[in-house]
This record gives C-alpha cells, structure tokens and sequence, in this order.
C-alpha cells in the first residue's frame, strides 16, 4: 500500500455503519435549509465529500443571487418529505431517492451514500 492510500478515506463495509435512513432524511432537510438560505453549508460539511461539497457551495450561491435578484429574503422552506427508496448496489454504497413535497411543487432528491471511515458521507447530491 503506498502512502498516499494509507492516509486517504478508508472503505467501510455497511455491516460498520448505522442505518442510513435517518442521515438521508437529514441532508435532504438540511441541504435543503441551505438553498433556501436559512442554514449555513459549514454545517453539513463533514457529511459530505470534498467534491460534493463543493458542489453544493456553487448551487447553494446560485440559490442567494436568484432570491437576491428577486428580492426574496430568506425563508424557511415547507415540504414534506414523502417516501425515500434505497438501494444497495455495493457494500459500504447506498443510492437512494428522496421524494419531497413542497407547495406546488414535488421533487426528486437524488443521493450517494459511500461509507468512509467508519461513517456515511454524501458523495453525490442532486435536486431533481
């Protein structure tokens, strides 16, 4: 093993995590919270992958400036999260979609879930 892998996240298989129905609740929530700008991104960083996390920065500003442009303030979102399917297509990965209904409007919450050191992180997040 080179140096390099030693110190890189560690697989975990799934038999060595929780169950992770709560945590895709709570991202989908809390991301969520964040495009509508009433929590802030640092607070969900350490569930989330490097480049996720990255990811959800550049839509989370593309959320501030459209609610700036329209002059909307910041609001607590209300929705309903309906049903979450997932699936295991690897040991220690979960795929999973999370069904969301908001006023007017339901919504499809795509995402990865990667056990690395000893814990889930969301390595991939997408509103649908």
């Amino acid at each position: 093993m080179k140096l390099q892998e030693y110190f890189a996240p560690q697989p975990t298989a799934a038999a060595d995590l929780p169950n992770p129905t709560l945590l895709l609740r709570s991202l989908t929530q809390g991301v969520l919270e964040v495009f509508a700008g009433v929590r802030e991104l640092d607070q969900l960083a350490r569930w989330f992958s490097e480049e996720a996390y990255r990811k959800l920065g550049a839509r989370s500003n593309l959320s501030a400036r459209a609610r700036s442009a329209r002059g909307v303030a910041p609001g607590r979102p209300v929705f309903e999260i309906l049903s979450i399917k997932e699936t295991y297509p690897a040991d220690g990965v979960v795929e999973a979609v999370v069904i969301v209904a908001g006023p007017g409007r339901t919504r499809a919450v795509a995402i990865r879930l990667e056990g690395l050191d000893r814990r889930w992180r969301a390595t991939s997040f997408a509103v649908l």
